[in-house]
């Protein structure tokens, strides 16, 4: 039996709670127990968490009883949101209290097991005190591990870790975050007396060979797999409103679709509505607050202040909220209490955050998923279709983990070199047992190292020089302020410029707003954030001082940032759909509708907007648009210029590129600077009425051994070159926030 290496208290709580061990965890403890690096894949609500904590609280029970504990860290979880630390450390006080009155009960002394969660939302006090009675088991995320890695005092806290949880391993894997983590998982193993064993999580990790390697590095070191799948019986089903759905979501349309959220809420305790944008949150949840009262409905991103966010999420665990309208922020494994419907307002643009998001209901072994999705366009019909067929399928996004990014390594650098010295070929062979930057060669690593030692002349100046480097021992120290740059700059998050919101004459933070929005307003306007409405009093570098608006009619805010592009695999299912209903409207509509309502088994009213359509586009067009088919269009407006369409349904991330590439093409042909745009299923290239050429010319534009120099040109002329080398100057600290504002320069 799986629990019998357990203490008999350990067994006791679990049985009082449990029937018996789950498949996972039946599998996953024997592999834990055996020290291991394990890896476990399962659905959500299998007890994945659970499997991981299990083995390592039965260790500290047990050390315990024989020897004491001593105050020291011995496990550390590591999770993508500081939402899911929260929840992790709030779930794990059930088992910790409930294993203490086990002890009680056998008549054995009390083991007292301390969990502590320290993330950006931890208060000053409550890190003092971890520095004096360090917790056994410690919540973080990545960026908190990186500057507890960076610190002295949070050095001596890890020098003592034995078990690292890294949950939600797929939504960092395939980032610079990813890769940033990956890296201070190897500093950590540098400082303590034994690596430390891993253990990863997730419900949706594919190739799982790859992110086994990922979690382990390139050493030699064995990985355990557990694989129990990421298919589950789920009741999951498309919504569509009464009015068809056209190119842009009219008002009225928006108003169909919040009345039958509306509904859907009425008809279940708790409903979870995920969207993909922060304005949208915030307007949907005005919406509902509308139709079912303001004290039932809020939002959730990561705009907001902790204090709302935590408040948010209690309200839901509570039943207390009939709806919670979210971001991304409340995505992963987050066991937000009993919630029976999740509700996704738009295509999720990828598989796996769907599956995610719709895992968050029925959160429990026995309890069946409920999920409904409103696609916001007839494209979006489309995508949220082929999307369906996929998870019938058993498809999952792919995963692929960036290449050794230099600006992470840079950074890592400087924080390593900080917190000791080193010589460089043992910081390269430290750094390159990360699998991220197991190709990193020795040329480049040093090329790094020379400018993070140089630094860079400006007018002001040399900048930039964090490390003293003996290029004739090869020694590498650290410079004054190093360790103060790489703390106050940690992390691969990109800054957004937000400005601070303080409600005054509290002085309370409230959330952020973006810069653009805060120039664009006024002492005196109104805007809504977290439900709330704020008059803006005023206005000042990095702060928008607001008091409470009583309710009168706000504003929505927005924020500036990168949507998300379809997945490679959602693409594919999207083309793949296409294809398939190219050939049934071939035998005419009423076979498209009936693989629709069978197969696909589609509502009656979504089978037949798609199937008019996919019709009415292929009359248009003769054939469907697909992978394999690529299709030029050319057609002119009411003032006569032309507009040049690919219809390409490989997603907008290849499809901004080939638009940006065409479209240097198309100025050096016409000697003209014309409009491009791109999305997921075709690009748009607007022309004036002089330019006339074959439709088929646009095609010989572009070759496969001269494209990359085109779009590179393209890049340096694009609006996204600045903000995106900014970033990367910024990750590799190259540009530093201000010491006193905490703010960064826009160059």
């Amino acid at each position: 039996m799986p629990l019998s290496s357990f203490h008999p208290a350990v067994v006791h709580w679990f049985l009082s709670c449990f029937n018996s061990p789950s498949d996972v965890q039946a599998q996953a403890w024997p592999a834990i127990r055996s020290g291991a690096a394990t890896l476990i894949a399962a659905p959500t609500g299998s007890g994945k968490t659970l499997a991981a904590f299990l083995a390592a609280i039965d260790q500290l029970v047990q050390q315990g009883l024989s020897t004491g504990l001593p105050d020291e860290t011995s496990i550390l979880y590591i999770s993508p949101l500081k939402a899911l630390s929260n929840d992790i450390h709030k779930n794990l006080e059930l088992p910790l209290d409930g294993i203490r009155f086990a002890l009680l009960e056998h008549g054995l002394p009390d083991v007292v097991i301390r969990a502590q969660t320290r993330t950006g939302d931890t208060s000053t006090a409550e890190r003092n005190a971890m520095k004096r009675w360090p917790p056994h088991i410690l919540v973080t995320t990545p960026e908190s591990l990186y500057i507890l890695l960076t610190s002295v005092s949070g050095r001596d806290m890890l020098s003592t870790v034995r078990s690292v949880i890294v949950d939600e391993i797929h939504a960092l894997a395939g980032n610079k975050r990813g890769a940033h983590l990956a890296l201070s998982l190897e500093r950590l193993a540098q400082m303590t007396i034994t690596p430390p064993v891993r253990i990863g999580l997730s419900a949706t990790q594919k190739p799982i060979a790859t992110i086994a390697h990922y979690l382990c590095g390139s050493r030699s070191e064995h990985c355990t797999i557990i694989d129990t799948g990421h298919t589950r019986q789920r009741d999951v089903q498309i919504e569509v409103t009464g009015s068809p759905l056209e190119a842009v979501m009219a008002a009225e349309v928006w108003g169909e679709i919040y009345d039958r959220l509306q509904q859907l809420t009425e008809q279940h305790r708790t409903t979870l509505i995920f969207v993909n944008t922060r304005r949208l949150a915030e307007r949907a949840a005005a919406a509902l607050a509308e139709r079912l009262g303001e004290e039932f409905v809020t939002a959730h991103h990561g705009s907001l202040a902790k204090e709302h966010r935590l408040d948010a999420e209690q309200r839901l665990k509570q039943g207390a909220l009939k709806a919670l309208v979210a971001t991304a922020s409340l995505e992963l494994g987050i066991d937000i209490g009993d919630v029976d419907l999740v509700c996704q307002l738009g295509s999720p643009k990828a598989i796996g955050t769907f599956l995610q998001r719709v895992g968050r209901s029925g959160h429990r072994l026995s309890a069946i998923p409920k999920g409904r999705l409103f696609p916001l366009s007839r494209d979006d019909l489309v995508e949220c279709t082929a999307m369906l067929v996929a998870i019938q399928h058993g498809e999952l996004d792919r995963i692929v983990i960036p290449d050794h990014p230099l600006d992470v390594l840079a950074q890592q650098i400087v924080a390593e070199v900080a917190s000791r010295e080193w010589r460089e070929d043992e910081l390269f062979k430290a750094f390159t047992a990360a699998w991220p930057y197991r190709e990193l060669s020795h040329e480049q690593f040093i090329a790094v190292v020379k400018m993070l030692a140089d630094g860079f002349h400006t007018r002001r100046g040399r900048r930039g020089a964090y490390l003293h480097r003996d290029a004739v021992h090869g020694g590498l120290r650290p410079r004054k302020g190093a360790r103060l740059t790489a703390l106050l700059n940690g992390g691969a998050i990109p800054d957004q410029f937000d400005y601070d919101v303080i409600m005054q004459p509290e002085g309370l933070f409230v959330g952020t707003v973006n810069e653009d929005f805060a120039f664009e307003s006024l002492p005196g306007d109104i805007f809504q954030l977290g439900n709330s409405s704020y008059r803006m009093l005023k206005i000042e570098q990095g702060r928008v001082y607001v008091e409470d608006a009583h309710g009168l009619p706000p504003s929505i805010p927005f924020w500036i940032g990168e949507a998300p592009g379809r997945s490679d695999e959602l693409s594919l299912a999207v083309s793949d759909l296409r294809a398939v209903l190219d050939s049934k409207l071939e035998q005419g509509q009423d076979a498209a509708y009936q693989y629709l309502q069978q197969t696909v088994q589609l509502p009656h009213a979504v089978a037949d907007q798609l199937v008019q359509y996919l019709a009415t586009a292929k009359a248009a067009l003769t054939v469907l648009p697909t992978r394999q088919t690529i299709v030029f269009e050319r057609f002119f407006d009411e003032v006569g210029d032309m507009h040049f369409v690919v219809h390409s349904t490989f997603g907008s991330r290849i499809n901004r590129a080939w638009g940006l590439a065409l479209r240097k093409r198309f100025c050096r042909r016409f000697n003209f600077e014309l409009q491009a745009a791109a999305n997921e299923d075709s690009i748009v290239l607007s022309l004036g009425p002089t330019h006339s050429f074959p439709l088929d010319e646009p095609a010989q534009y572009l070759k496969a051994a001269t494209v990359r120099t085109i779009l590179v040109q393209a890049l340096l002329a694009a609006p996204m070159f600045p903000t995106r080398w900014r970033w990367v100057a910024n990750t590799a600290l190259e540009i530093g926030r201000d010491f006193f504002t905490g703010t960064i320069a826009r160059y």
